[in-house]
C-alpha cells in the first residue's frame, strides 16, 4: 500500500475521477430524474458492482489479456456498444409525460421500473466497457510501489478502495438528479430531458464503438 501521502492523493484522484460525467453518471441522473433519489442509488451500487468485476479481473490478470488481445478488446467494446445503444434507443423512444397541468399525478400513474432492473443495468453498464478495465490497468498501479511483496493484493486493496469511495460520489449524483426533478422547470422539461439522455446514450455507445485498442 502507498504511504499515507500518496494515499490521499490517491483517493482524491479517484473522486475526480468519478465526479467526471459519463456512461455511468448519466445512468444514475437518468434514473433519479425519471423515478427519485432511492432508484438513483440502486443504480449507482449496481455500477459499483460492475465496478469490482473490472477491479478483481485485473488483479488476477485477465484485464491485462484485454490489454494485450486486440480480439478480446472488440468483442467486449461491440457488446458494451450495443449495450448502451440498446439503453440510449429504448430512451429516446419511451412514451413520456406530455405536457399537462400535473405532471407529478402522470408521473405517479406511470409503472416504475423495478429496483432490481436498474440495479442489473448499472451492473452490465459498467461491466460491458473495457474501457473501465482499461482505466484500472493504467491507474492503480501508479500508486503500487515496485518492490511491493504482493502487487496483486495490493491492486486489489486500492481498487476496493477507488471502487468504495466512488459510492458517497454516485450517491450524491443521485441526490441532486432528484432534487433537480422536484423542481417545476425540470418538471416541465422532463420529456426533452428524456431525449436529451437517450441521445446522450446512443453517443456513448458510438463512441465506444469507435474506441480503438489501447495498443494502437
Amino acid at each position: 500500500m502507498p504511504d499515507f501521502q500518496h494515499l490521499l492523493l490517491f483517493i482524491a484522484a479517484g473522486w475526480l475521477l468519478n465526479l467526471t460525467p459519463g456512461p455511468d453518471v448519466l445512468y444514475i441522473v437518468t434514473h433519479s430524474l425519471r423515478s427519485g433519489a432511492r432508484a438513483g442509488i440502486i443504480a449507482g451500487l449496481g455500477i459499483t458492482t460492475g465496478c469490482f468485476v473490472h477491479i478483481f479481473a485485473a488483479a488476477v490478470g485477465v484485464s491485462a489479456l484485454l490489454a494485450t488481445s486486440a480480439m478480446a478488446f472488440t468483442v467486449l467494446k461491440w457488446m458494451g456498444a450495443a449495450y448502451l445503444l440498446w439503453v440510449g434507443t429504448k430512451i429516446l423512444f419511451s412514451r413520456r409525460l406530455q405536457a399537462t397541468t400535473d405532471l407529478r399525478a402522470v408521473a405517479a400513474s406511470e409503472p416504475q421500473r423495478p429496483l432490481k432492473a436498474i440495479f442489473i443495468g448499472g451492473f452490465w453498464t459498467n461491466v460491458l466497457n473495457p474501457k473501465v478495465a482499461i482505466f484500472f490497468l493504467a491507474f492503480v498501479p501508479q500508486f503500487i510501489a515496485p518492490d511491493a511483496a504482493s502487487p496483486a493484493l495490493a491492486f486489489a486493496m486500492l481498487g476496493v478502495l477507488f471502487n468504495l469511495n466512488a459510492i458517497p460520489v454516485n450517491t450524491g449524483w443521485a441526490l441532486l438528479a432528484a432534487w433537480m426533478a422536484r423542481r417545476d422547470a425540470v418538471q416541465r422539461g422532463m420529456h426533452w430531458l428524456d431525449r436529451a439522455a437517450g441521445v446522450m446514450f446512443i453517443g456513448f455507445g458510438v463512441k465506444l464503438a469507435l474506441t480503438d485498442h489501447p495498443a494502437n
